[in-house]
């Protein structure tokens, strides 16, 4: 058992240093045999979850003697905050969330060939078949009264966040995805020239990422979506916009989120082919899926669950809006 860990553990350090996806490393048979024979130890598995806590906990408490001031400020603030929406003090590595993720229940994507496309659902049918189960679904009819797919530009981007007063600390608190652009956030991403932004030939292309934490942005975006019909009647859309942008040939590379809940993703322009691998214990039960989400429909999925990447295939600029729904 021990020497399968650390047969794993020397192929996923050759792969990130040659800059290999580890979902790609996990496709390879090496891996899978690897990864049975230490599935097959449940004794093992759990002895390796509990040395990556034992050394996770005895770094914060190295790291705490030397800020133990801080730490005892920190935590009289936080007892008068909702830490759910707080950023981390001690950002944790992808690669030690990835292993102390608990497994998921391959019945979620099992018998999946394609992702389906609809139209017209109610939201009872979409709550038993879709909300929480982690199947993918694409709703082709939900911006039928919107207007963002309309008036989100670049542009209207770059003036909603000048005007704002919370410009100057954009990032306090938000996001920011630069992917392989040079751009350190948000603001210097809005600010780059003319004919980039507009995807003018001879400039370099750009996708990034970001998400909404300015409640004056959120007011004025939101006057151009309204909640997605199909939603359980009891589910809310989070209050926080993801907004995803950028030039064809771009997107971002697979991956898995470390969020709370589903969430929809609406394809305001551009088109966008969205590719999707099961978590690594369902990879003997479920398939490779892909998907193309066009202009004017909305794309629903659980990206906690699901490891996926995302391509512009079309010939001009893509726009995606979405939230999270509980």
């Amino acid at each position: 058992m021990e020497e399968a860990e650390q047969r794993l553990h020397d192929i996923f350090g050759r792969a990130e240093k040659l800059g290999i996806p580890a979902a790609e490393v996990l496709r390879l048979g090496a891996t899978k045999k690897l990864l049975a024979r230490r599935q097959a130890s449940r004794h093992a598995v759990l002895s390796f979850l509990a040395g990556i806590l034992s050394v996770t906990l005895a770094l914060v408490y190295q790291l705490s003697l030397h800020t133990h001031q801080g730490f005892s400020r920190a935590w009289l603030a936080w007892q008068h905050q909702d830490l759910h929406h707080q950023m981390c003090t001690i950002p944790m590595p992808d690669t030690l969330l990835k292993a102390v993720r608990p497994p998921e229940d391959c019945s979620m994507c099992r018998g999946l060939g394609t992702v389906e496309k609809v139209a017209g659902i109610t939201s009872g049918y979409f709550e038993e078949r879709y909300a929480y189960t982690g199947t993918p679904v694409v709703v082709t009819d939900a911006m039928v009264n919107w207007t963002a797919q309309h008036v989100f530009t670049f542009d209207f981007f770059k003036e909603v966040y000048e005007q704002s007063v919370e410009y100057g600390s954009v990032m306090l608190g938000c996001q920011f995805f630069p992917y392989e652009t040079e751009f350190m956030d948000l603001r210097e991403a809005l600010n780059m020239s003319e004919d980039r932004a507009h995807l003018r030939d001879g400039t370099k292309p750009w996708y990034i990422g970001w998400s909404n934490c300015d409640d004056r942005v959120a007011r004025i975006l939101r006057r151009h979506y309204t909640r997605p019909y199909f939603l359980p009647v009891n589910a809310e859309s989070k209050k926080v916009d993801w907004i995803f942008i950028g030039s064809p040939g771009y997107g971002a590379p697979m991956h898995v989120d470390n969020v709370e809940h589903p969430s929809w993703q609406a394809q305001l322009r551009g088109r966008k082919k969205w590719v999707l691998e099961p978590p690594p214990e369902c990879y003997y039960q479920c398939e490779r899926l892909q998907v193309t989400v066009n202009p004017g429909e909305i794309f629903v999925l659980d990206t906690n669950r699901w490891y996926h990447q995302t391509l512009i295939v079309s010939d001009q600029i893509s726009i995606t809006i979405g939230a999270e729904y509980d």
